[in-house]
């Protein structure tokens, strides 16, 4: 491998990862949704939970945090294309944000279906 592609890679980890710090510092809905994830992560690994079952919340969670992020980024996108109302680009960006309405609507039932029954299960006796 030559230094050349080694930087590409290299660079192209640390523009992911500006993106992801960018994302998180840029929005609001972070300081909702990753809180919520670390209480689920708490609560599913304080759990007597299979494998299968920490890694369905975990994939739920990285699918919300994803979803946030591409909806930031094409508010981001928005705004450096206009900052004038344009129809078409309030409807992409409600559309973005349904995606992640959906998405987090679907983690909250996932999450409710692997985490209710084994913190109801001590009230069952």
């Amino acid at each position: 491998m030559t230094h050349r592609q080694r930087s590409s890679w290299r660079a192209k980890f640390s523009h992911a990862f500006r993106g992801v710090r960018r994302g998180i510092m840029g929005q609001s809905s972070f300081r909702v949704h990753l809180p919520a994830a670390i209480v689920v992560l708490i609560v599913g690994f304080s759990l007597p939970l299979s494998r299968t079952d920490l890694a369905i919340l975990c994939l739920c969670i990285t699918g919300v945090l994803a979803a946030e992020l591409m909806n930031s980024a094409l508010e981001s996108l928005a705004q450096a294309i206009t900052r004038e109302h344009d129809p078409r680009i309030a409807d992409a960006l409600d559309i973005a944000s349904g995606a992640v309405l959906v998405t987090a609507i679907g983690a909250a039932w996932v999450g409710s279906i692997v985490l209710l029954l084994p913190l109801l299960r001590p009230f069952s006796d």
